[in-house]
């Protein structure tokens, strides 16, 4: 096979794994108050199925959500002010049938809780509620900028490289002083 071929078919697999990827979706709402950047999103359209055998398994899950803050520089690539990561683990226990739930940011526990409805599973893994990310006393009021974030499941499944449980998405604000 030629070398063309190879990357041609490559692409096609990768193209693949992100159209399966594209039924899901983040929903960002950035918010300003209080001098600080808080960002809210949700994941939605997730393939459920998936995720319910790899939690019933024992598997560990975690969705992890890279928030990047970022601004628009005019003819050049936009620049990262700030990143921001924030992973949210499922570990159940097949005896006792109790989901153990963590939320880390930047690598700290910031909370964690046992609980056995599927709900709040669900909702502790795909939504995010007013995550502290910048100070914006520190940004430029002239400039525009946008929150960026990346959704990534693991255990991964369903592609050969991956992608299909990546999803990323970015909603833009404005700071007014």
């Amino acid at each position: 096979m030629t070398c063309a071929r190879t990357i041609a078919l490559m692409m096609l697999v990768a193209g693949a794994a992100v159209l399966q990827a594209a039924d899901a979706e983040l929903r960002i709402t950035p918010t300003v108050s209080h001098d600080r950047l808080l960002v809210t999103c949700e994941l939605e359209g997730a393939d459920v199925t998936a995720v319910r055998e790899a939690i019933a398994s024992g598997l560990r899950t975690t969705f992890t959500y890279e928030l990047e803050l970022r601004t628009i520089v005019p003819g050049w690539f936009d620049r990262t002010i700030m990143t921001t990561v924030v992973a949210m683990s499922d570990q159940y226990d097949n005896l006792t049938r109790r989901h153990t739930l963590s939320r880390t940011i930047d690598g700290r526990i910031e909370d964690m809780t046992v609980t056995e409805d599927e709900g709040i599973v669900q909702t502790w893994l795909t939504k995010l509620n007013r995550v502290p990310v910048y100070d914006t006393s520190r940004l430029d009021a002239t400039r525009d900028y946008y929150v960026r974030i990346t959704s990534r499941a693991r255990p991964f499944g369903g592609s050969l490289l991956g992608l299909t449980r990546t999803v990323t998405a970015s909603a833009k604000f404005t700071i007014v002083r």
